[in-house]
């Protein structure tokens, strides 16, 4: 067993599993939205390129998903004393 404090464990847990959960989710979206632009163009591609709609929200969905699992740091302790030293600072 490690020296690692669980909270901490608990993090980095949860931080492997957004990053492990991010190429799933992405390939479901390809996919899935692959397969409206094949039904939008079998069935007339003329009219309203209506599966944008889902390809830019679920795309929204997919960058969160990708800044959660790749770009945020997680809160530190630094990070907290930091803040509450601003806030003194703000209140006196």
């Amino acid at each position: 067993m490690t020296n690692v404090p669980s909270d901490s464990r608990a993090a980095a847990r949860k931080r492997l599993e957004e990053r492990r959960g991010f190429i799933p989710h992405f390939i479901v979206y390809l996919v899935v939205n692959t397969g409206f632009v094949l039904v939008w163009t079998m069935t007339g591609p003329d009219g309203f390129f209506w599966p944008i709609i889902p390809i830019l929200f679920w795309g929204v969905g997919i960058v969160l998903h990708a800044w959660n699992a790749f770009f945020s740091r997680p809160i530190t302790d630094a990070d907290v004393n930091e803040e509450l030293e601003r806030m003194r600072g703000e209140s006196g």
